[in-house]
């Protein structure tokens, strides 16, 4: 016969005890799961280029001392979450059916090409973003705007 024990790990939230210095500016996280960043990992990637690569190479100047770059990393976390709050107020309803595509779908892109597709045309026209996807061959019609894809939900 089996009996119930009390788990040993406490069900309340760890909070770290030691704060930032001050000298490091303050910044809310983004506040979404893989799934939306995922959805706008490419348009987040050409937003926020600029910071991206200050961050990488503050990174690249100092291995050791993780610390050294904290500023440069809060900037691309403020960059995305200004992005994902513009996403928000002027394209919610094709973002959120893109992200929940993914979410369902284990986070494959092929699988939501079509909810993509208006993610894009809304991203284009309202924001004037582009979407480039990087080692994509030149010349060469993008993975995301092919109308007839080789991988689909059923393949035959």
């Amino acid at each position: 016969m089996s009996s119930f024990q009390k788990g040993a790990v406490p069900i309340t939230p760890y909070k770290e005890p030691t704060p930032l210095p001050e000298e490091v500016p303050k910044v809310q996280e983004l506040g979404v799961t893989s799934a939306p960043l995922k959805s706008a990992a490419f348009f987040i990637g050409a937003y926020c280029k600029d910071y991206n690569e200050d961050f990488m190479l503050c990174k690249a100047e100092s291995r050791t001392d993780p610390g050294h770059c904290l500023k440069e990393g809060r900037r691309v976390t403020r960059c995305a979450t200004d992005l994902i709050n513009k996403m928000r107020e002027n394209c919610l309803e094709s973002f959120e059916a893109h992200w929940n595509c993914l979410e369902i779908n284990n986070q494959e892109y092929y699988r939501c090409r079509k909810p993509e597709r208006t993610l894009n045309s809304c991203m284009f026209e309202k924001l004037g973003l582009t979407k480039t996807i990087p080692g994509s061959p030149p010349g060469q019609k993008p993975v995301h705007e092919l109308e007839k894809p080789i991988y689909k939900n059923i393949q035959k």
